[in-house]
């Protein structure tokens, strides 16, 4: 009999390779149990917003990693939540044994996944595109927009290169004007940020593209006051954000943009292969299509947009799961806890001798990213380090000669404040032998 808790990663793994996979009973029982442990979890534990405890320890154990492994670079890929990978499994076998239910049943989730992620960022069902990952909606984005040659799109100098590049495409085609503007790779306010742009915008100036939670350091970007500038001047304003979604408490609608890329597999425990493109009602008209297919013309909302064609539909009802984890946990319980790890992180690497830390204290510019240099090559020795000694997995990131080199750590809910001891361990001691 199976357990409503759960198998273990390798017990599943038997099933499948054995060729007697779970039924499919078996794993909504699997998924329900799981659910109802964090319903319980909620009701017991209601009132315990620390960063550690029996509440969390509990949400651990509904991941499952390989023995001893700490992920701390979700900010490149994060892993699934049991139930979301039981869903992914699940809706593969109906494609794989039932390929008729793969093309008359499955895809009747795309309506239902729209309206329950349009709830979760606070936005409308029909400003929701379903896309495969940030860099495909920030291309959707930039390709449809008619921009004219001279017109200029207003950047920073801390931006991705899957924001940066359809940007030059853009530029290379249309005759478009890429105008930088330079940020300080340890900018600490809000004024600082938006007085930046405002003094860029020129007569020609029509959009401002920007990262919102900046992959280099950790810096969450004011898109609400970003999208106030750039509307009170007539511009658009969009926002990449990779790492924005299952991170932060999103109101897309608060934050006024108009348009908003995300990857819900990086915090949010969704399966790699779907992401999120919004885009605002008002600006919808703004942007034409870049794939297309039937029935096109007279698509009012936003999946107007949507990558068209035959699509893997297990990801969708994996993405729908990984929504309803996360919302049975709670955004805003969720946030709290990133940011509290993410404190604690950056207020014991603040007290050591030698070392920067690039990423804002202040919460509201600030989120799961950590990042912080060392000096004398000492990065790539804490990455060895720290996956050697703790199997614990954080990666380097930017550039030297810009200034942004160093080391990023990622906070998620599944660790606690003893893996980012780890961390800070494997500091102090490269540090203490530093040659």
């Amino acid at each position: 009999m199976i357990s409503p808790s759960g198998l273990s990663r390798r017990e599943f793994a038997r099933y499948l390779v054995a060729g007697s996979a779970l039924s499919l009973s078996a794993l909504d029982a699997l998924n329900a149990g799981i659910a109802q442990k964090v319903t319980a979890l909620n009701q017991k534990y209601l009132d315990d917003e620390a960063p550690d405890g029996v509440y969390w320890e509990e949400i651990r154990k509904l991941y499952d990693f390989e023995d001893r492994f700490i992920m701390m670079n979700n900010g490149t890929l994060g892993p699934m939540p049991r139930s979301v990978f039981n869903t992914l499994a699940k809706y593969y076998h109906v494609q794989a044994s039932n390929p008729f239910d793969g093309y008359n049943i499955l895809p009747a989730i795309r309506e239902s996944l729209r309206t329950k992620l349009a709830a979760f960022v606070g936005a409308s069902p029909g400003e929701v595109a379903i896309t495969s990952n940030t860099t495909e909606g920030l291309n959707f984005v930039v390709n449809g927009l008619d921009l004219k040659p001279g017109d200029e799109v207003l950047m920073s100098n801390l931006e991705h290169p899957g924001h940066i590049g359809p940007w030059k495409l853009k530029e290379k085609r249309a005759g478009i004007v890429i105008k930088e503007v330079p940020l300080s790779p340890t900018t600490r306010s809000t004024d600082e940020i938006v007085g930046a742009f405002a003094a860029a915008i020129g007569p020609k100036t029509r959009i401002i593209s920007i990262s919102h939670t900046v992959f280099i350091t950790g810096l969450i970007m004011p898109l609400k006051e970003l999208s106030k500038l750039a509307h009170d001047k007539g511009l658009l304003i969009l926002a990449d954000s990779a790492h924005g979604i299952g991170m932060l408490d999103l109101d897309l609608k608060a934050l006024g943009i108009d348009f908003f890329a995300s990857s819900p597999y990086k915090w949010l425990g969704a399966p790699t292969g779907v992401g999120l493109l919004y885009v605002r009602k008002d600006a919808l008209d703004k942007v034409h299509p870049t794939v297309v297919s039937s029935g096109w013309e007279n698509n009012p909302d936003a999946s107007k947009l949507d990558p068209s064609g035959q699509r893997s539909d297990a990801v969708l009802y994996a993405l729908d799961e990984a929504l309803d984890f996360n919302t049975r946990i709670g955004k805003t319980r969720i946030e709290r806890r990133i940011k509290a790890l993410a404190a604690r992180l950056k207020q014991q690497l603040a007290a050591i001798p030698g070392v920067k830390v690039h990423t804002p204290v202040d919460p509201y510019l600030s989120a799961g990213l950590t990042a912080f240099s060392m000096g004398g090559s000492l990065e790539s020795r804490l990455v060895d380090y720290l996956r050697e000694k703790y199997n614990l997995v954080v990666r380097t990131t930017g550039n030297a000669q810009a200034g942004t080199y160093g080391i990023r750590v990622s906070t998620p809910i599944y660790i606690s404040t003893k893996e980012v001891d780890m961390v800070v361990e494997g500091v102090r001691t490269l540090l203490a032998h530093k040659a």
